[in-house]
């Protein structure tokens, strides 16, 4: 009897035949390489589709948004906070500092596709010429429902059901003071649009929420030449 055959390892990958001692073969059977590794990719690509297949059906669309929306401008979770739950959402904004006529934007949607009209949370900031007073008495005017208020700062706030207002002071880059006509300000209108998560006092807590800070992003990008230090938040609406 032949004793036992010592076969090299790169002999049994490539199918080698190999002879014995006493001259016999021994055929030794060719690993299938080329099946192991279609198995480890098949694997890896089902194992990579069913994390698709999890994010896509049991997580929200807006938990896939960017923490801060609208290049860095709003919290996510404001946004989450006033708009019902989707498998999709978007958000985009902009902004255009061309001196006197400097304005920023920012929304976010959320909807089963982005042609539907689904829900909005949306807000401009634009550099206008009003005093508080006068800004107040305007958006007072288009308002329905009753009235909240807040102020910190000589920063003010406006809240009506589903519509917000800010207002800031802010003298553009190369103007004075002098030159405006009343006062030159950073003025941001919110709302939202369809169906929402919340009503009462914690939508309007979060569309508020949403104006000021495209307020608190604007300031900087327009480069208000008031220095300015924004507290976190406005007091809360009551």
């Amino acid at each position: 009897m032949a004793g036992n055959i010592a076969i090299p390892f790169w002999k049994m990958l490539t199918g080698a035949r190999v002879r014995s001692p006493n001259e016999g073969v021994v055929t030794v059977v060719k690993l299938n390489v080329n099946k192991r590794v279609t198995k480890i990719a098949l694997c890896c690509i089902l194992l990579g589709a069913g994390v698709f297949g999890f994010l896509e059906f049991f997580t929200k669309g807006l938990d896939r948004l960017p923490a801060k929306v609208c290049h860095g401008a709003v919290d996510r979770e404001i946004a989450a906070s006033a708009l019902p739950d989707t498998r999709k959402a978007y958000e985009g904004g902009k902004s255009d500092p061309s001196g006197e006529t400097f304005t920023s934007t920012c929304y976010v949607k959320t909807s089963s596709n982005f042609i539907s009209e689904g829900s909005i949370i949306s807000g401009e900031a634009e550099l206008g010429d009003a005093t508080s007073t006068s800004w107040s008495n305007r958006f007072t005017a288009s308002g329905n429902g009753k009235k909240f208020e807040a102020s910190s700062g000589g920063i003010k706030a406006i809240s009506y059901p589903e519509r917000s207002s800010i207002y800031v002071p802010c003298t553009p880059p190369g103007k004075k003071k002098e030159q405006a006509r009343q006062a030159y300000a950073l003025i941001v209108e919110a709302r939202t649009i369809g169906e929402t998560r919340v009503t009462g006092t914690p939508l309007r807590q979060a569309i508020t929420d949403f104006a000021y800070q495209l307020a608190r992003h604007a300031y900087k990008v327009g480069e208000c030449q008031e220095p300015r230090k924004f507290p976190a938040e406005l007091p809360r609406l009551h």
